[in-house]
């Protein structure tokens, strides 16, 4: 059967250690058949699942979400499983450029995100939306614009999405990923070519915020609390649009871990980050098994313990923000084979990224972030 490649805000190696070969756009795309949950996982029924975690909804200091696809809403036991543990969704793609100018400017395409909202909507869960301006896609959609045809067809856009999607989204990501990977500076990008660096932040943002004057806006990125030169970039960012008025209102960390950042590090750059006094969102959680050293002899016993400290350690600095703070906690993705993580040729079964596995069971990871969050006082 075929299935919908999951397009994450990323596929690059800058989500994997340094030294770590990320796997092409290509070869991600090239991946277009469902395994069966057993198969996707085959290594599950040999590791026992953690005992008496409870629905992760029921500990979480906010509300606790999931990425979602919308193929996902037909299968029931995705469902189940969501029902249980969540309540925020973010669409995973389908409500990202890509998707809805695939078709071009003049018709866009709604139907998957629409479907999302009508689903979040019948389940009693709020809706992140996912996202308005990312550098990564727009330029084919662009291309021949400039000057002020340019700009309505940007107003326009911002406009036609946040605006059909007033009252039922609770928040936005408006801009995702401006920074360089390395933290060295802001990405060049044709937002960028037109606006500056800076200046294209602005004008989503004020874009945003009139055709959805109720929702939380935000500045989402990745790798902040594990680069340090990104996490300081990130905060400058910050700095410099709220100093010229940009109407940003919450800060979006991606939260992409993996087993071998330093203890404290995570902890550490939250309490930094949480000094703005802005909403926080851990947006996209997921931590791989696989490390920079191609000579690790650790075995996945021992790199499971190492996910579960990073986990428990950023559940607990994230309940240890003040409450007003806490904006949302969410996972990209459920289930281990749902993960972007798990897709493609290069995928061997063993990595597990998420809290629950190919069958639903919980993984250490649920344990982890059920430990972190009963922390908070």
């Amino acid at each position: 059967m075929k299935r919908e490649t999951p397009h994450p805000s990323r596929f690059a190696s800058h989500l994997l250690p340094q030294g770590e070969k990320a796997w092409s756009r290509r070869t991600v795309l090239a991946s277009s058949l469902a395994l069966p949950l057993a198969a996707c996982d085959r290594f599950a029924s040999a590791e026992p699942s953690p005992p008496n975690v409870p629905p992760l909804k029921s500990v979480s200091p906010a509300p606790f979400g999931t990425a979602i696809k919308a193929e996902q809403i037909d299968n029931p036991d995705w469902v189940a499983l969501a029902r249980a543990n969540v309540s925020q969704l973010t669409p995973e793609w389908e409500m990202k450029m890509e998707y809805i100018l695939a078709d071009g400017l003049d018709q866009p395409r709604f139907d998957r995100s629409d479907r999302i909202a009508a689903f979040a909507q019948a389940q009693g869960m709020a809706m992140h939306g996912h996202t308005l301006i990312w550098y990564a896609q727009g330029k084919e959609a662009f291309a021949g614009l400039s000057g002020a045809a340019f700009d309505r067809a940007f107003d326009g856009y911002i406009a036609a999405v946040a605006g059909r999607y007033r009252g039922k989204v609770r928040s936005w990501d408006v801009v995702n990923e401006p920074i360089l990977d390395d933290g060295s500076g802001m990405r060049d990008c044709h937002w960028s070519a037109r606006y500056g660096h800076d200046g294209y932040s602005l004008r989503a943002f004020e874009q945003a915020r009139a055709a959805d004057p109720d929702a939380i806006l935000f500045l989402n990125e990745y790798n902040q609390e594990s680069v340090p030169a990104k996490g300081v970039q990130f905060l400058k960012l910050v700095e410099r649009l709220l100093k010229a008025g940009c109407p940003l209102q919450g800060l979006g960390l991606q939260s992409h871990l993996w087993i071998d950042i330093p203890p404290g590090v995570i902890a550490a750059y939250l309490r930094e980050i949480s000094q703005f006094g802005l909403p926080i969102h851990v947006s996209e959680l997921d931590c791989t098994l696989r490390t920079e050293d191609r000579l690790d002899l650790r075995g996945q016993a021992e790199r499971m313990t190492a996910q579960s400290a990073r986990v428990t350690e950023l559940a607990a600095a994230f309940a240890a923000l003040p409450q007003a703070q806490r904006f949302a906690f969410t996972t990209w993705g459920l289930r281990d084979a749902d993960s972007w993580y798990r897709q493609g040729e290069k995928d061997d079964g063993k990595d597990k990224p998420l809290p629950f596995d190919s069958f639903g069971r919980p993984n250490p990871m649920a344990a982890a972030l059920a430990a972190g969050f009963k922390t908070r006082a």
